[in-house]
């Protein structure tokens, strides 16, 4: 059983599940929930998130968090989108929404969130088509091209209701120029990108956030159009927007008070993606992020982790030689189960960091490391968030070279153990050792020691000028470095 938490710019919402059937098959939900937090609403002009904001998010999360209890969970993953991504003081918010809802939080990029909901819709349809799917959210909006499970292209474009509303509808007058300058712009923002998904337009397509379902059902309640969520029945909406004049003024069958703003803006984005993109006509469907991240979590209780396989593409991308890069990760997987405290996810990380580290050499030999890191915290790796990838590239950087470039992270216990078993690793692969460690010993504590035999350096000249480097790197920060032969 598994539950997803979405913080998104509109609404915070939970699902609990579990798979129903075998690969592939359906997710039962057990339980959903949802709390119009209007997190974007809540972004000041200096780019942070008020107070009040904050408040709601916080009473939101601890109402969640009594919701999960209820239930016995396998996993929970907790993902934070476009706000979240862009609020200024996100790091602050975090450590308040995290001690609410007692779980670690995600702020996964937009590119994520696309694949992510794409992962949720295929599971929902079950069909093997080639489709386009639209994600219009509060602050951001998706737009995934694929084919049955398998992704084509995905972008994530800084357009959402919230902000939207706000530039064209801020006083609440709902007037003809503001409308037509607000779809204006969103096609503006969709336009570059818009001929990358041709190939995708003339096939079906799905709208599948809240403001897609609740436009939807806006227009079929009030039989606008042809009752459809296509360009006719959107016109249609707009003209009876239009009518009223004023946000406070909208009385529709089916939509929500709450919802109005959401809609104004959300509508005027659709038309403006519809039009650039030529799709005349989208179908709601009620599946996107949550199921998508319930669907990730039981693919990697199954232990087939997307990560893995964007690892694999990374390396094929930049040319990163296959037979090193993986002796350096079972080197160092050799040194770090040694230490005490070792824990499953960061012998992960450390394995896909060690897979990684040279991928720098393809941009240049000089500074190779800096290179990596860069490209390891920037890359698109599907399944990976953005505090993972920055992870795995402050390991990168640290691998070779001094150890001041990553002071402020060795403070921290587990960083350091990866950091030391991934350096002896490069340094190991480096000297061509392979399959000898059986006699080497490495511990942790007050200081490091390092337990070799002595015909071991013998066998490997190379080694001591290694291990030297290592001792200079780590006195240097205060920490003793003691290699011992027997």
């Amino acid at each position: 059983m598994f539950a997803a938490v979405d913080l998104g710019s509109n609404s915070f919402r939970l699902h609990v599940g579990e798979p129903a059937g075998g690969d592939g098959g359906e997710i039962r939900i057990l339980r959903s929930a949802r709390d119009p937090v209007r997190l974007a609403a809540g972004l000041q002009p200096d780019g942070r998130l008020g107070e009040a904001a904050i408040g709601i998010g916080v009473r939101s999360l601890q109402g969640f968090a009594a919701i999960l209890a209820e239930y016995r969970l396998d996993a929970v993953r907790v993902v934070g989108t476009n706000t979240l991504r862009v609020a200024s003081n996100a790091a602050e918010v975090l450590k308040q929404f995290e001690a609410a809802i007692g779980h670690p939080i995600e702020i996964i990029s937009g590119e994520e969130e696309g694949r992510l909901i794409y992962m949720g819709v295929a599971r929902a349809l079950g069909k093997h088509e080639a489709r386009l799917v639209i994600d219009i959210g509060g602050g951001s909006t998706e737009v995934i091209a694929g084919h049955g499970d398998s992704i084509a292209q995905v972008e994530s474009f800084s357009i959402g209701t919230q902000p939207q509303a706000g530039r064209f509808f801020g006083d609440g007058r709902i007037a003809r120029s503001a409308f037509h300058a607000a779809v204006t712009a969103a096609r503006a923002v969709f336009e570059d990108a818009a001929p990358n998904y041709r190939d995708y337009t003339g096939g079906p397509a799905y709208g599948s956030s809240g403001t897609m379902r609740a436009i939807a059902d806006t227009i079929a309640k009030n039989n606008l159009g042809d009752g459809l969520l296509s360009l006719p029945s959107l016109y249609a909406l707009r003209e009876r927007l239009l009518g009223f004049g004023h946000v406070d003024a909208v009385a529709l069958p089916g939509l929500k008070r709450e919802r109005v703003v959401a809609v104004l803006g959300g509508a005027s984005v659709l038309i403006g993606a519809m039009e650039e993109f030529g799709v005349t006509q989208l179908t709601a469907i009620n599946a996107g992020l949550r199921l998508g991240v319930l669907s990730d979590l039981e693919l990697r209780s199954k232990h087939q982790d997307r990560r893995a396989l964007a690892i694999g593409d990374c390396m094929r991308r930049f040319g990163a030689d296959t037979a090193r890069a993986r002796r350096a990760a079972d080197i160092a997987r050799h040194f770090y189960l040694q230490l005490e405290a070792v824990d499953a996810s960061c012998l992960d990380y450390l394995s896909w960091s060690c897979l990684l580290h040279e991928v720098g050499l393809a941009v240049s030999h000089t500074g190779a490391h800096k290179h990596g890191a860069y490209i390891v915290e920037h890359a698109d790796l599907p399944g990976f968030t953005t505090r993972e990838q920055r992870l795995m590239a402050t390991l990168v950087l640290g691998h070779k070279g001094n150890l001041r470039k990553v002071k402020e992270s060795l403070s921290e216990p587990a960083f350091a153990r990866m950091v030391l078993a991934m350096r002896l690793a490069v340094a190991c692969m480096h000297a061509r050792v392979d399959g000898e460690l059986d006699g080497v010993r490495l511990s942790m504590g007050s200081r490091i020691e390092l337990t070799v035999e002595v015909d071991w350096l013998d066998r490997h000249p190379t080694l001591s000028a290694w291990i030297e480097r290592e001792r200079l790197a780590w006195e240097e920060l205060g920490r003793k470095f003691v290699l011992r032969g027997v």
